[in-house]
């Protein structure tokens, strides 16, 4: 786990230059069969070469998102806690026919979860 700091009252971990590490969101999502999530990252963290992985939010998922981050720039950069660094589009189609159900990866805590291989 990488080791928080605080500043002026803000939380924040260092994500060294050209390295990659994992994050969890603070929501706790539970996604109706009929919609599905898209995690992007955004723009202000992206200018400062901080790339957070597209992943899918399956149809019937639920749990605290864990993301990935890469930092693809030459300076360390500071992530902060509570600030918004990727955001989820929402699709609604049709039901899903087979929702996320009991994956691997179902009910995620408020903690990082590591590649289930």
């Amino acid at each position: 786990a990488a080791q928080l700091y605080n500043e002026f009252g803000e939380e924040y971990f260092v994500l060294p230059a050209h390295s990659y590490g994992l994050g969890v969101v603070k929501e706790r999502l539970s996604m109706p069969e009929d919609v599905l999530g898209i995690c992007i990252g955004k723009s202000t963290y992206a200018r400062l070469g901080i790339i957070c992985n597209m992943t899918p939010v399956e149809p019937g998922w639920r749990g605290h998102l864990t993301i990935e981050l890469s930092n693809s720039s030459d300076s360390d950069c500071r992530i902060y806690a509570n600030e918004g660094i990727c955001q989820i589009i929402f699709l609604q189609g049709d039901k899903c026919a087979e929702p996320y159900g009991a994956g691997k990866y179902q009910d995620q805590q408020a903690a990082v979860t590591h590649a289930r291989v």
